[in-house]
């Protein structure tokens, strides 16, 4: 199937979504930082560690995921504008 100019497919479209994800797991590591004042440095290895996926070092408990389309007006200002610039490169293409 051809696609025709100014026709856009189901695929081409670019949404913002907000995602949830719960995750509980045991893991065996060497003196992990549990400060709170870097908390981003702390999720960054966790979630690493979790995405290796299981092994005799870390035992997944529990997860849960929830997405859902938000509409562009809810989110930032600095997200529109990169929804923008993505939906018109894809147009572009």
């Amino acid at each position: 199937m051809e696609k025709r100019p100014g026709q856009s497919s189901q695929t081409d479209n670019v949404n913002i979504y907000e995602c949830e994800v719960h995750l509980k797991f045991r893991i065996i590591e060497n003196e992990l930082s549990l400060d709170s004042t870097d908390n981003s440095a702390l999720i960054e290895t966790l979630v690493d560690a979790y995405s290796y996926g299981e092994d005799e070092y870390l035992e997944s408990l529990e997860s849960q995921i929830n997405i859902q389309e938000i509409a562009a007006l809810e989110a930032s200002p600095e997200m529109r504008r990169q929804l923008i610039r993505l939906r018109n490169s894809r147009k572009l293409a």
